[in-house]
């Protein structure tokens, strides 16, 4: 299946292009950008408005085979020296200023990735805009600062087609990805994917495995634990399909290892976790908070929160993150057991991205240190 280029690819591409023509006051029909994941972007460009100080273009958003309500829309990217009166200009350095216009959502709510009141233009792709604009002012030989805006005039439209709304994500869409690349979303393909690696790594004599959901889990592995990423498997949303051909596969044990925002669904014995099959974060750990006593003001917190990082500070504000991260994992565990009925062992950890490590159950760790003992004689055998 092919694979497509996120909205923060697209809006940096755009950016790339627009502060090309101001620059250098060459017209530019074509770009190219490196994204995160290594791999090149090549973009047509579009719909091109140039001024002695300002400068507009569009890049049209390519999704690939997966089914994104983006596809084929058009981010703009306007470039202009004529730095806002509001901002504070640095005269000792470079300054790329980043916002959104027209279609981008405004965030309203705290606990997302922005924080209130921020156009909702992600961190990647902010530092993709960066990258790639201080790329050309470097190749401009352009000292000064710039101000960059993004903006997809579909967006308002398309915004009622995503969970924007119900976070607090007001006014359009998000520009968002950690890769820069849409990985196709076909279930089928998925689960044929991961199916493939799990045979592999069984034919390597593994009987013990661990995985996650998605980037940040590997990533949280290896930065925490030291645990090479390369070595686990991203089962995204199929925790319970996962299971189920791991089990067939002959593995023994897993290691499942996710965000608090993922596995608190399979606390509820969700085992397929991607929003479109149910979205009830707030409400499971709510209800774990019935069950540990936390005050009925700040259960009512919780049910508001757009974010499980934003639920975990109202939990920390009366003392109960540990207990209610506790029952949520003993929750997780009887669901994580019952799919497995008996075929494997799994151990669990549930983490934050701003709290770490929240949650272990009983011999995780010591799975966990199994597994990087051997992650360690396999590099020695490779070295001899």
């Amino acid at each position: 299946m092919k694979y497509g280029f996120t909205t923060g690819s697209c809006a940096a591409a755009a950016a790339k292009a627009a502060a090309y023509m101001l620059l250098l006051g060459r017209e530019k029909k074509k770009i190219s950008i490196d994204t995160p994941k290594g791999i090149p972007y090549y973009a047509d460009v579009e719909d091109i408005s140039r001024s002695e100080h300002v400068v507009s273009c569009a890049v049209r958003k390519d999704a690939g085979d997966d089914p994104d309500v983006t596809h084929g829309a058009l981010l703009y990217a306007k470039v202009t020296d004529r730095i806002p009166a509001s901002l504070e200009v640095s005269s000792q350095k470079q300054q790329i200023f980043i916002d959104g216009g027209v279609g981008i959502g405004r965030v309203t709510k705290p606990g997302l990735d922005q924080p209130v009141g921020n156009a909702a233009i992600n961190r990647v792709p902010r530092s993709m805009i960066e990258k790639e604009v201080k790329e050309i002012c470097d190749l401009a030989d352009f000292h000064g600062s710039l101000y960059v805006e993004i903006s997809i005039p579909q967006g308002v439209e398309l915004a009622k087609k995503t969970f924007n709304p119900r976070l607090g994500i007001e006014g359009g869409i998000s520009v968002l990805g950690t890769t820069g690349i849409v990985e196709p979303m076909s279930s089928q393909a998925l689960l044929d994917t991961i199916a493939t690696e799990l045979r592999m790594k069984r034919a390597c004599g593994t009987t013990v495995l661990a995985i996650s959901p998605g980037n940040y889990g590997q990533d949280f592995l290896q930065k925490t634990y030291g645990y090479d990423l390369e070595r686990s498997v991203k089962c995204s949303n199929f925790i319970g399909d996962t299971i189920d051909m791991a089990a067939e596969i002959g593995f023994k044990q897993i290691l499942l290892l996710g965000h608090i925002g993922k596995l608190i669904k399979v606390s509820g014995g969700i085992m397929n976790t991607h929003s479109r099959e149910g979205d009830c974060r707030m409400e499971l750990l709510a209800a774990a908070g019935i069950r540990q006593n936390v005050p009925a003001n700040r259960l009512k917190e919780l049910l508001t929160c757009v974010s499980t990082e934003a639920a975990l500070k109202v939990l920390d504000s009366c003392g109960k993150r540990q207990p209610v991260m506790e029952d949520v994992m003993e929750h997780i565990m009887f669901y994580l057991n019952k799919r497995a009925a008996g075929r494997l062992e799994i151990r669990c950890i549930t983490y934050s991205t701003e709290q770490g490590e929240l949650a272990a159950s009983p011999g995780a760790h010591q799975f966990l240190q199994y597994l990087t003992r051997e992650m360690i004689e396999h590099a020695e055998e490779k070295n001899d």
